[in-house]
């Protein structure tokens, strides 16, 4: 097991550096004063300052700086990281998981509405109780055939040509309803002319 080298005094002390590369990426009123620094295994070192951003709580900004041969010390790269005790968000949870629980949830949450009910002598205490089984059957989901009812055709007929859809008359639209308006004047015209 190798032990990390000992902490280069220019590398410390690079706090000007480090300050300058974070006025790149940040306003200077949401860095705060020095914090502290970690030793990398390389021989780099990361220095800290505290965070001032709203809503990083216990977060520092974080400038690992190394020097190569005798040149002055440079940056390699800035983020902001988390301290020991930081707000975290919580760990991502796939939505499989998350509804296996909801409905975990929901079977103990009737079989406790199940059992105030015994106890009652409530006969009816599931009523109102979304079970799985009962979340949606097949006969709740409108299919093609649903749609392609008469009435359901002249209902939407009425919603259709009520007026403006989304702003767009939509009867200036219809070529339907153009050639209609064509043979109403040519109608009109020919009365004229009996007249």
């Amino acid at each position: 097991m190798t032990s990390k080298p000992d902490a280069d005094a220019r590398l410390v002390g690079a706090h000007d550096l480090a300050l300058a590369a974070l006025g790149e990426i940040t306003p200077a009123s949401s860095v705060g004063p020095a914090a502290g620094y970690l030793i990398e295994e390389d021989g780099s070192v990361s220095l800290r300052f505290e965070n001032r951003l709203a809503g990083y709580p216990g977060w520092y900004w974080t400038v690992t700086v190394a020097q190569v041969d005798d040149e002055d010390p440079t940056v390699l790269e800035l983020e902001l990281l988390p301290g020991d005790g930081a707000l975290l968000a919580p760990e991502w949870v796939p939505w499989a998981e998350r509804l296996a629980e909801y409905r975990a949830h929901q079977v103990e949450l009737a079989e406790a509405a199940a059992a105030a009910g015994d106890e009652n002598g409530d006969g009816d205490a599931l009523d109102g109780v979304l079970d799985d089984d009962d979340a949606l059957d097949d006969d709740d989901v409108l299919d093609d055939d649903d749609l392609d009812d008469d009435d359901d055709d002249d209902r939407a007929a009425d919603i259709l040509h009520a007026g403006d859809l989304d702003g767009v008359d939509i009867d200036e639209l219809d070529e339907s309803a153009d050639d209609d308006a064509d043979a109403l004047d040519e109608d009109a015209g020919e009365v004229d002319e009996e007249e």
